[in-house]
């Protein structure tokens, strides 16, 4: 009785954690609707660009590491961007060590042939990673103002006349803009990241931004004010989330960040789930390192709101939230177990039936980001019903490797920054087979999530079997999509790999 006295003691507190997670996005889908009632961009101060005394010096970063099938695209889009030419200088800051280092100078001095100011900026090591790149640049950079751009983000012409003018405002020291997917129905993985991240740069930047609690420039489709980056400290590579750390620090001297949720940046998605299991690894892993390293100032802080500090430490915590769904999913069968043997617990699990809300409201708040991109009506409702169960399953799926990544982050665990193999793919018909960057080495993580599928079939044979009633199936619809998330991830990655 001790042990299964633990079992649901844990499995309990990560109800609740699920819950006071739900409940905070619940509040940020009210801010969301809200903020949608009111334009308030309308009524910002903004330079006006067609004056040329106001028109401010702009640097844009690209910072680069064996880019080899998105280079050229990357520096034919960017040197497409309509800003004054004396008043815009661009970085390559190239960590390469492949073939790439050449003809991406090569491409650059052919740019330069043609008036842009474009400067090839290469390291010998990766000293601080992408943030060593950027603090590096940023020493020698002419702007006031640092536009960011990861290598497979394409930017439209227009995007510095849609952001800059927002830095009127002396106290804005971040402008961040959507990320959208030029590749989003290539495969039911790039739905789903999609699908994620639709969520995040609709419902949760614009619920946090439109009420004054702290957002985060997402690495890349940003702009920075020079004073900002130096006032908060500077780039810091001690994180795997080099961006959500300089964010936290900035907002806490003080300084406003500024969402545009209409202002759209096409970006590739990872099409490999090698690739998507590396960033996911350095996302989660760099959130739960950023928890440690920020939750003291946020606690501290004199000037935030007690409800802005609620939302930061959740915010923060936004990745351990797959830890709990994973011991959650793990202790699920024990629970059905335990329910069936002790008669005098029955009143605690039905208690315990009330977090079943807790997916309810992360379908209404999924369903409005939904709405939103694609419209109304019963089709698209059927359609999203369909998005969210699949959704929910891979994610599950992914609960084990993002665990370990958490887990890591918060016990200090070093690692080096990964990057993301970039494909060049916009269509059905491009392959990714042959990339050169993509990792031949199996994970040791894949045969867990093998048997975790194996696991959680084995949940699904018990609903038959457990009491004397005829069987559980309350968790059957559960174990289910976990059955079912485990074995994509699984079986995709034994499959995909180059």
């Amino acid at each position: 009785m001790i042990l299964d006295s633990i079992i649901i003691v844990i499995y309990t507190i990560a109800l609740l954690l699920i819950f006071a997670y739900a409940l905070a996005q619940l509040n940020l889908l009210f801010n969301y609707l809200r903020a949608q009632s009111k334009n308030e961009n309308d009524n910002l101060p903004k330079y006006d660009l067609s004056n040329p005394n106001e028109i401010p010096h702009v640097t844009i970063q690209l910072p680069v590491f064996n880019e080899m099938y998105v280079m050229e695209r990357l520096l034919d889009n960017i040197a497409e961007i309509d800003y004054p030419k004396d008043k815009l200088e661009i970085q390559v800051l190239d960590d390469s060590t492949d073939e790439t280092v050449e003809t991406t100078l090569n491409q650059i001095r052919e740019l330069q042939k043609n008036g842009l100011d474009i400067v090839h900026i290469h390291r010998t090591n990766r000293v601080g990673f992408k943030a060593g790149a950027l603090k590096e640049g940023l020493e020698i950079a002419k702007g006031e103002f640092i536009a960011i751009f990861d290598s497979d983000f394409l930017p439209e012409k227009d995007w510095l006349k849609r952001t800059i003018p927002f830095f009127k405002d002396d106290k804005i020291g971040v402008v961040q803009t959507r990320w959208s997917h030029i590749n989003r129905n290539y495969s039911l993985l790039t739905k789903v990241q999609a699908f994620a991240l639709d969520a995040h740069f609709t419902l949760e930047q614009t619920g946090r931004n439109s009420h004054g609690h702290f957002i985060n420039f997402n690495g890349t489709a940003g702009v920075w004010r020079k004073d900002c980056i130096l006032d908060a400290g500077n780039w810091s590579g001690d994180t795997l989330t080099e961006d959500l750390d300089l964010s936290y620090r900035a907002q806490l001297k003080d300084w406003k960040f500024k969402y545009l949720e209409d202002v759209e940046t096409p970006s590739e998605l990872p099409v490999v789930i090698s690739a998507a299991r590396s960033q996911q690894f350095r996302w989660n892993k760099g959130g739960a390192e950023n928890f440690r390293k920020m939750l003291g100032r946020i606690v501290k802080s004199d000037t935030m709101s007690f409800k802005t500090k609620i939302h930061g430490i959740l915010h923060l915590l936004n990745s351990t939230m797959f830890l709990n769904v994973l011991i959650v999913a793990i202790l699920s069968i024990p629970m059905l177990y335990i329910k069936n043997e002790y008669e005098h617990l029955k009143v605690y699990f039905y208690v315990m039936s009330f977090f079943v809300i807790s997916t309810v409201i992360f379908f209404i708040c999924y369903w409005v980001m939904y709405k939103k991109i694609y419209g109304g009506g019963i089709k698209n409702f059927v359609g999203y019903m369909g998005m969210f169960v699949t959704f929910f399953s891979v994610a599950m799926g992914f609960s084990l490797h993002n665990s370990i990544a958490v887990f890591e982050g918060h016990i200090g665990k070093r690692s080096d920054f990964i990057r993301t193999p970039k494909f060049n793919i916009n269509s059905l018909k491009d392959s990714w087979k042959g990339n050169k960057y993509l990792k031949k080495k199996l994970s040791a993580n894949v045969i867990l999530e093998g048997i975790l599928m194996l696991y959680f079939a084995f949940g699904m044979y018990s609903a038959f079997i457990v009491g004397d009633q005829g069987g559980d199936f309350g968790l059957f619809p559960f174990h289910l999509m976990l059955f079912c998330g485990f074995g994509y991830v699984f079986f995709k990655s034994l499959t995909s790999r180059a």
